[in-house]
Parts: C-alpha cells; structure tokens; sequence
C-alpha cells in the first residue's frame, strides 16, 4: 500500500505593521503622563462611542490605548516595587542613544537594569524599566544586529520605503502600495490628536 502525504502550505494572515498594543491601568492620567513624559507619545482623539474611561496615545508608528480598569488594585496586595526581570513580557523601543536613556531615567529616579546581548562580536544594549502599572518597558538599540528571515523563502517585508527599499519591495512583491498606505496613515493619526 502506497500512501500519498499531501502537502498543506499556510498562507499568513496579511498583516501589514503593529497598530497599537492595549494596556489595562489603573489611572489613565497617571500612564498618560508617563507615556507623554518618559516615552515621548502623543495623545490622539479617541471614539467618543466608548462607555468607559481610557486614552490613546501615538507615536514612532504605533499606538498605546489605555484602559482604566479599577479592578487592578485589588491585585496589588504587594507595596514594594515588583523586581524587573528582563524575561518578563515588555514593549520594545528603539533609540538613538542609550546612554542618554540611563541619563534620562537616572534624572528622572527611575529605576531600570541593563543587559546586553551579543552576536557575533555585535552589541546590543538592553535598559529596562516599568510603567505606573508595572508594566516593562525596553529600550535598546536593537538595530545593531540584522534581522534575517530563517527561510530564504520568506522576505522580510520593508519597513522604511526610500529609494533602496523601493527597489526591493519591487523585486521580490514586498507590498510597495501597502507600505506606502501605512506610512500615509501613521502620519495622518496626528492630525486627529487634541
């Protein structure tokens, strides 16, 4: 008896960039202030159709939306502050200047652990931190290392469309016209802001 295995090839879903990520918190002006003031976003207009309390905040191409959820502080049985492990789930950020960002916390009495990650002789710096709600936070100059797809079969889609990048979403069929669409609408997410 011969048996015939059929192969299932899976398309992903056609996903074009990160939007926003969702945050439950405990006091939406308190996260608002520490995602305005320690990670430069913007408040932006918000639906008014919501019946309940919260903020949208945008910047660096991707949104952050608070929610207020009251409930949260039944879950702080601890006062201490929860340590920072960088294992733990977190939002990354890329920078420009690390040693800036330490500065930065240092001024502000932040506290914050670093590590470092290296590949090949290549560095990447790592500094996290938590926001008002104990969520971590990173910050990294992650640009170090290059991103490569494990499979030949699969490019990576451009996240920058300059002259290059143009040529390359061209040739291998990147999404040119969907790049451009996001690009266009993240800027346009401003003009919506208060």
């Amino acid at each position: 008896m011969i048996m015939e295995i059929e192969e299932v090839r899976c398309e992903a879903l056609p996903v074009l960039s990160l939007n926003h990520v969702s945050l439950l918190v405990r006091d939406v002006c308190n996260s608002v202030r520490f995602y305005e003031h320690v990670l430069g976003f913007s408040l932006v207009k918000r639906p008014s159709s919501f019946n309940f309390h919260g903020a949208w905040l945008y910047n660096y191409g991707v949104g952050i939306h608070l929610l207020e959820n009251k409930v949260m502080e039944d879950y702080d049985a601890i006062n201490e502050p929860r340590p920072i492990n960088p294992k733990d789930n977190h939002i990354s950020f890329q920078c420009s200047d690390i040693v800036l960002v330490k500065r930065k916390l240092e001024e502000m009495g932040m506290r914050y652990v670093t590590a470092v990650v290296e590949e090949d002789g290549i560095k990447v710096d790592q500094v996290f931190f938590h926001d008002p709600d104990g969520y971590m936070i990173e910050i990294c100059n992650c640009d170090n290392l290059p991103i490569l797809p494990i499979s030949s079969s699969c490019p990576l889609k451009p996240h920058n469309i300059g002259t290059y990048n143009k040529i390359i979403a061209t040739n291998y069929g990147c999404g040119f016209m969907e790049t451009e669409m996001m690009e266009n609408l993240s800027m346009n997410m401003l003009n919506f802001s208060f």
